[in-house]
């Protein structure tokens, strides 16, 4: 069993990842708090002991890393014992926490997929240009690493796993739909690191269909969605994590990633692209100074974690997936409903963070207890999914399945 926790990062999700490694503390043992600013760590302790988050007395504490250097990530893990890292820093830092935990032989855990500054929206797979490089190395090394467990990519992977095990004999297509039908109240801002949200949507949209990629560009093809709790919703087709290791996981299906925006948002995004202002390139102003544009505008925007003492509404998360089952076309839904109000009274965060950061706490959960121990490296939806679910359910994030698509009998996951 692998106990001792190391959580990378101080953001809006680290401090989910805290609340909910300490209310489960039991299983997860000591919790180290790791980034840059060891200040904005210390900050995410205060909140888990104004919270009386702690199941039961332990270790909870802060330290200083740069998690661009391996070898003092290595160092960290080795002073502190740990035997699982979460890594919520930015994706910039994975590839290097991911060469620390081969080189220490613990097990790493991340929510989202390898970026390099410099490159905006690599072509597919993006798990083939950096993480899956590395798979033969965490396999000899007997290093469990589990890729993009947050919940988009991550929980959206299981919901797919579970859909076609058990629902199907051949699946044809899959369609992750993100919706959030909150409020934050501000004019404009993302609900995490403006940085890696605009990059997101800068580049060439990437969807797997027909059994080959397929471009288009961002705010192309939308379409409604009605989806449980939050309604009819405008979705537009986005490029996105799942969609890289699904389609080589699922290469039949067509695989698609569908985000929610607002008109307002559209509109703010466009004028920022077509003004430059996106660009990560730098420029020189008339004084002489070289700036970044993409890093002036998220100076200028409020910090997503600010957003959460006002945030109301839900967010609504599923996958639909169709196939075959006997010769028979059937679909199912499967998804998840959150609430933004609800996220910052247990943790202080918004619902965004919220979503993001119980599935890694989950994941780790079940690597202490074995049962995702894989020793090798993998995505989320080459793991059981049914024990993610029941702990997602029970630390709340509960799964469930409308049988016939959208609209059809609703019911919890294992009715």
């Amino acid at each position: 069993m692998k106990r001792n926790v190391l959580i990378i990062g101080a953001g809006g999700v680290s401090q989910v990842v805290a609340h909910k490694c300490a209310q489960n503390n039991d299983v997860l043992g000591d919790i180290h708090i790791a980034s840059r600013t060891q200040s904005k760590c210390d900050d995410i302790i205060r909140t888990v002991h104004d919270k009386s988050a702690m199941k039961e007395n332990g270790v909870l504490r802060s330290h200083a890393v740069d998690a661009t250097k391996p070898d003092q990530v290595a160092a960290l893990i080795r002073e502190t014992g740990v035997e699982i890292v979460i890594n919520v820093g930015t994706a910039f830092v994975n590839m290097h926490v991911l060469e620390a935990c081969i080189e220490t032989g613990v097990a790493y855990i991340d929510t989202a997929i390898h970026e390099e500054p410099n490159k905006i929206c690599e072509t597919p797979p993006w798990y083939g240009n950096y993480e899956w490089k590395r798979r033969e190395r965490c396999a000899q090394n007997g290093v469990t690493a589990i890729l993009g467990a947050g919940f988009d990519p991550g929980v959206v992977n299981a919901f797919a796993r579970f859909a076609i095990d058990e629902y199907m004999d051949e699946v044809k297509s899959i369609d992750i739909v993100d919706i959030n039908a909150g409020s934050h109240g501000k004019y404009f801002a993302t609900n995490f690191d403006p940085e890696i949200n605009f990059r997101e949507f800068t580049g060439v949209v990437y969807s797997w269909q027909g059994g080959a990629w397929q471009t288009n560009k961002m705010f192309e093809v939308g379409k409604e969605w009605d989806m449980p709790v939050v309604g009819p919703s405008k979705a537009y087709m986005s490029g996105h994590d799942e969609v890289h290791s699904l389609s080589a996981n699922y290469p039949q299906a067509d695989v698609r990633f569908w985000m929610g925006f607002g008109d307002h948002y559209i509109n703010v995004f466009t004028v920022l692209q077509n003004l430059g202002l996106l660009s990560e390139q730098p420029v020189t102003t008339a004084e002489g100074l070289e700036v970044i544009p993409l890093k002036v505008v998220k100076a200028c925007l409020p910090d997503p974690s600010s957003l959460a003492p006002e945030y109301t509404g839900k967010t609504c998360i599923g996958d639909l997936v169709k196939g075959t089952k006997d010769g028979q076309d059937v679909e199912v839904f499967v998804y998840n409903v959150a609430d933004h109000k609800a996220a910052y009274e247990e943790v202080g965060s918004q619902g965004i963070s919220y979503t993001a950061g119980l599935p890694p706490v989950a994941a780790a959960m079940l690597v202490a207890s074995g049962e995702w121990d894989a020793k090798t490296m993998v995505n989320v939806e080459e793991l059981d999914p049914k024990p993610f679910f029941t702990i997602l359910d029970r630390i709340g994030l509960p799964t469930r399945v409308q049988i016939g698509g959208l609209g059809g009998i609703d019911q919890a996951w294992n009715a």
